[in-house]
């Protein structure tokens, strides 16, 4: 991890958060793949189309571990990272494809709309609509709906904690949430914020900036779907597997929402990877605790939606 701080140094590209937004979506879709480990080859990859409540066709892939016409498969809709601001399909390609492969379950990469040019709820609202509309209308893609997970990293695992949330006041039954570095607290402003704000890939600066892309008003930190800590009840949610990062400011947000599902008697399967930084999940090439965590997930996942994973031939 210290050797891959040493070489973003060296690199001494600008930092995101002094670019415009259009510009940083260029920048990390060019690095996104530059340590990652090899993409697992799959028999079913397609891009498709779910629709928004407002009508919008949201881009979103399918990575299948079989064919279509070996049966149906149960499904994790997947919210890539990226402060709601950068980050797509294509930047999350590599880790979808592994989770899909490692899990022997379908997966669905979510494209959901970007701030600043879609700000908050949009997202959020994004994020939910895909998942309902999954599970009316999944088996067309030859998915069961009846066996469903969501995950996500960073923003994405946000918007994750958000959909297990609405999912459970819908009466919409999931399998697991898998939270990877979930952003949970309204604030910024826990020890780990302080702690780590500087040199260690995500720093304070890009976190404000992301969030001043995102929300409309200071209102809109105080609503659950952008800090889900602040749900009033999170009982009855989806068992919750979190994996963090030491070195990360989100961490200690993390932490807190995993204590907050387990009071309120949600089972939990949380993992801190020790020495670590944000985006560590990304950085299997050259980080052997995200090939860990991939490994994790992937078994969480098979557990829950009860799946085999791909044997190599």
């Amino acid at each position: 991890m210290r050797d891959v701080l040493r070489r973003m140094a060296r690199a001494n590209r600008p930092h995101l958060h002094t670019l415009t937004p259009q510009q940083a979506r260029a920048a990390y879709e060019a690095g996104a793949g530059v340590l990652e480990i090899t993409p697992a080859p799959l028999p079913r990859v397609e891009d498709v189309r779910i629709p928004a409540r407002d009508g919008h066709a949201l881009p979103a892939r399918l990575y299948a571990p079989r064919a279509q016409a070996e049966g149906a498969l149960p499904v994790l809709l997947y919210l890539h990272g990226g402060g709601f601001t950068i980050g797509s399909v294509a930047t999350h390609d590599v880790l979808c494809r592994e989770l899909a492969h490692q899990a022997g379950c379908a997966v669905v990469s979510l494209d959901y709309r970007l701030a600043p040019e879609h700000q908050f709820p949009t997202a959020s609202n994004d994020a939910w609509d895909a998942l309902q509309w999954l599970a009316q209308h999944g088996a067309s893609l030859g998915l069961d709906s009846t066996c469903m997970a969501v995950g996500g990293d960073s923003a994405g695992g946000t918007l994750a904690a958000a959909c297990a949330l609405l999912a459970r006041d819908a009466g919409l039954p999931l399998q697991l949430q898998v939270l990877i570095y979930p952003g949970t607290c309204a604030h910024q402003d826990t020890d780990s914020h302080f702690a780590y704000a500087h040199g260690l890939v995500l720093e304070r600066a890009g976190i404000q900036w992301f969030f001043d892309n995102y929300v409309r008003t200071a209102a809109d930190r105080e609503d659950w779907r952008f800090a889900p800590l602040l749900a009033h009840d999170v009982e009855g949610v989806a068992p919750a597997l979190v994996c963090l990062a030491e070195l990360d400011p989100l961490v200690d947000e993390g932490v807190q929402y995993a204590d907050m599902l387990r009071m309120a008697g949600v089972p939990v399967e949380l993992e801190i990877y020790k020495g670590v930084t944000h985006e560590f999940i990304k950085m299997g090439r050259v980080i052997a605790e995200a090939r860990q965590a991939h490994a994790a997930i992937a078994a969480a996942l098979r557990a829950a939606l009860g799946t085999s994973p791909v044997v190599d031939k």
